[in-house]
């Protein structure tokens, strides 16, 4: 048993994870062959999508170095997936240490990277959690010794909604995590589109189909529902990499079937 209470084989390897597929798409080597070969039938039909996974993983280095500069000094990062260089902390902590981060995921292999990759800065913590449970993740000890819910907080939904199918009501889900948070609070979320791909983005989620979870693209006016109750920050729900580029910013030549945005939570009417 690992210190996050499952067993090494409770880890499925008979099926891809989207998690481990992300980690493909970006390089990475925490993957399995099941993960590689449904990542290829993925590039053969959508080549683009390594695009867009590194194009979302910049958004998010933005993202989270815009938050601690705005203020945010606690942070719950919900669909953490496999650990990749910068994490969240490691962005937060490079403008202020004392930044505290709470990362979730479901994929036990994350677990067995988190004591080496996430862990140990005092400040961090991580735990296995299933988002479409907000109750669960909000009342779980380590948010409780890291979060004060009282003050602020950073909610990190980043490409994980387009792995919660209608029926588990996504927008439902965001709404729990919103009527829990302060004013103040920030929602950074990033999702997948078929808005600019068409018949290869079904294609790309026929392929998810056989993974743990699958993939449901959605619109820009889907997506945009999903901060109702938050006022957007400049320059609103636009592809990722149009999400106040820097310079280091890849900025491609085609579209990036992502959207991102931020959402800050204002004072509650009485």
């Amino acid at each position: 048993m690992t210190d996050q209470g499952f067993s090494a084989e409770e880890i499925d390897t008979s099926r891809p994870h989207p998690a481990r597929m992300y980690d493909y798409y970006l390089g990475g080597r925490d993957n399995y062959e099941v993960d590689r070969e449904a990542a290829e039938r993925v590039l053969d039909v959508a080549p683009d999508v390594v695009l867009g996974a590194r194009a979302n993983r910049d958004f998010m280095r933005r993202a989270v170095r815009h938050l601690v500069e705005s203020g945010i000094r606690q942070i719950i990062d919900i669909g953490t997936g496999i650990p990749t260089s910068p994490n969240t902390h490691e962005i937060a902590h490079s403008v202020d240490p004392s930044v505290r981060v709470a990362y979730i995921d479901n994929d036990p292999i994350v677990a067995t990277h988190a004591g080496a990759r996430l862990l140990g800065t005092g400040n961090t913590g991580f735990f296995l959690g299933d988002m479409r449970k907000p109750q669960s993740i909000l009342e779980h000890p380590t948010i409780g010794e890291l979060i004060d819910v009282r003050q602020p907080v950073a909610l990190m939904l980043v490409s994980v909604l387009h792995f919660v199918a209608d029926k588990e009501d996504p927008a439902g889900l965001v709404a729990a995590y919103r009527a829990t948070l302060p004013a103040g609070s920030h929602l950074v979320l990033s999702h997948a589109t078929g808005d600019f791909h068409g018949e290869r983005a079904d294609n790309v989620a026929e392929v998810y189909k056989r993974a743990t979870a699958s993939l449901t693209p959605r619109t820009h006016a889907e997506v945009l529902a999903l901060f109702d109750g938050f006022d957007l920050v400049e320059p609103g729900l636009v592809q990722v990499h149009e999400w106040r580029p820097d310079d280091s910013t890849d900025v491609p030549d085609r579209p990036v079937g992502v959207y991102g945005a931020i959402g800050r939570l204002q004072e509650r009417a009485s």
